[in-house]
């Protein structure tokens, strides 16, 4: 089917076919149709399922079939959990927009930056804003957003916004929203918070399901996991980089460690190295996380280590390989780190660095994802003999513990029972 069958108006056909997307993916067909016809919405889609479009061209569609002249009024508020979302879906909505014959403004709004160009970019009143929920209620409470009028509230990624604790934001926000709006819900799993505010805000919600299964992802990842004593996975790293994949590419890699200093200090290892790397996390500003995302998107950098931060939402465009150094705390950040790459349907690589170790935490993940991964060992980087756990102490048939000094209480025990 194309876009054309969905009830999309031409120029919105040409704007989705020079952003490249050739042909509508699943959650695209079932969406795209229920939110055109105005019906709240609940969906489950996995990473890279093309949802932000499912839910962006509808909306511009509405708006143009809407439009008149006069002063704006907030036609579309998306709710995001992170300040990189929320710039990526302002720019999905910005890519779409152009060249229609509606000029249409959005606005992104996140934290960390100064709130000031955000009111001004809000003068004017916007069609649709983008925004993570503590900002929104900044401008709110500074009179820079009128909520009222308000016709469809998006909220995206909703797991991850429960994830984070804004939980408390999302009531007071959706207090101060008109009732009569459209909603719509789009999450990789429907947790029971979710499920709790789906089932109090939605009205008769179309439910669509997109399985994010194994067999979903794979033809389009191909994933591989190499055992590695955890101290030479840097070097492991580089060598990789260096010589290239498996699949030939060498071109650029997102690494995901665990922690702010992990990713610190293997981006400065792999640039001493002479590798263009660079890292993000939660804790620089968010003018530092912007030039590092431009610049890995870009080709600026061949490398970016990073959190899981990025793990959500973020697009780069025919990202080859994707590397966990550290692995994943769970299946769910598994599946989202790994849909960084292969994504609208082009190939990619997803690595993950198994320590012996890490076994046992690398084989839950694999239950969950019901698939096996042969281990890889690279030559040269062969791993170590595990070392054996020390063995319990030998029990004394008096009750001590062998090669380990009496204790008064034993000692005064021992002489009573020879008084006795």
């Amino acid at each position: 089917m194309s876009f054309a069958s969905l009830g999309l108006c031409p120029a919105l056909q040409e704007a989705a076919a020079l952003r490249g997307y050739d042909h509508p993916t699943e959650i695209q067909l079932r969406a795209i149709p229920a939110v055109l016809r105005g019906e709240d919405v609940l969906a489950q889609a996995r990473t890279g399922s093309g949802k932000t479009a499912a839910f962006v061209l509808p909306l511009l569609q509405q708006l143009l079939a809407t439009h008149r002249d006069g002063p704006r009024r907030l036609r579309g508020l998306v709710v995001v959990p992170t300040r990189e979302l929320a710039m990526q879906v302002a720019e999905t909505l910005h890519d779409l927009s152009h060249g229609l014959a509606v000029r249409v403004k959005t606005v992104a709004a996140y934290g960390g930056v100064s709130i000031n160009p955000q009111m001004m970019a809000l003068r004017g009143e916007a069609d649709f804003v983008v925004a993570t929920p503590g900002r929104l209620l900044d401008l709110v409470q500074h009179n820079a957003l009128r909520l009222s009028g308000l016709q469809v509230l998006v909220l995206d990624e909703a797991d991850r916004l429960f994830d984070l604790g804004f939980a408390d934001e999302l009531q007071r926000l959706l207090a101060l929203l008109p009732s009569g709006r459209q909603n719509l819900f789009f999450s990789a799993t429907f947790a029971p918070p979710v499920q709790a505010l789906a089932e109090a805000l939605l009205r008769q919600p179309v439910r669509l399901q997109v399985a994010d299964a194994p067999e979903t992802v794979q033809p389009a990842i191909v994933q591989r996991a190499i055992v590695v004593d955890a101290p030479r996975r840097t070097q492991l790293l580089r060598t990789l980089i260096e010589q290239g994949t498996a699949d030939g590419s060498s071109r650029q890699v997102l690494v995901f460690a665990a922690s702010r200093y992990a990713t610190e200090l293997v981006a400065d290892k792999l640039r001493r190295a002479g590798i263009d790397a660079g890292a993000l996390h939660g804790e620089l500003s968010q003018g530092a996380r912007t030039q590092a995302l431009a610049a890995f998107k870009s080709g600026a950098l061949r490398v970016l280590v990073a959190t899981d931060v990025v793990a959500r939402g973020i697009h780069v465009p025919r990202l080859p390989l994707v590397v966990n150094f550290d692995l994943p705390r769970s299946v769910t950040d598994y599946t989202h780190r790994i849909g960084r790459t292969g994504r609208a349907g082009l190939a990619g690589t997803a690595i993950s660095f198994v320590p012996p170790e890490a076994e046992a935490h690398f084989r839950l993940i694999e239950k969950r994802q019901q698939m096996r991964l042969p281990r890889e060992v690279v030559p040269g980087f062969e791993p170590g003999p595990v070392a054996e756990p020390p063995a319990a102490p030998a029990a004394d048939p008096h009750g001590g513990v062998k090669g380990r000094r009496k204790s008064k209480k034993d000692k005064l025990r021992e002489a009573a029972a020879r008084g006795g």
